[in-house]
């Protein structure tokens, strides 16, 4: 626990901490955006897109956020941090039929990694 309280002071784990809480600012921004839209309009098509693809970055973000404040025993930014988490989960998992880039990709994804690493069976060429 020590060496996570020594790396959080460090300046590389303060640039990543701050890193981590803009990323987070950004994808709850894009969900504001995104619930303040018209459906059906590509702003919020474009909104949605971006908080689907910044949303499990922004959770990991902020679960080490949390845990960082939590090895601190700074408890106030522990419940802070957990509400935060907890809100932008809810919101993730909230809308699932939002049109977005990423509906269907999940498919067309998998579909692509088979053929990819299909094993592949040709024929030796014949000696002759």
């Amino acid at each position: 626990m020590e060496s996570v309280a020594a790396f959080s002071g460090s300046m590389q784990g303060q640039m990543l901490l701050a890193l981590g809480q803009t990323i987070v600012v950004v994808c709850v921004c894009f969900d504001m955006v995104r619930e303040l839209s018209v459906p059906r309009s590509h702003r919020r098509y474009v909104a949605s897109t971006v908080f689907r693809t910044l949303a499990i970055p922004s959770i990991v973000a902020n679960a080490l956020t949390v845990f960082v404040a939590l090895v601190m025993a700074s408890w106030v930014d522990v419940v802070m941090g957990m509400f935060v988490l907890v809100a932008i989960v809810f919101r993730f998992h909230h809308n699932q039929d939002e049109d977005n880039w990423w509906k269907g990709k999940g498919r067309k994804l998998a579909r692509w990694a088979r053929r990819q690493f299909a094993s592949r069976t040709a024929a030796a060429p014949a000696l002759g």
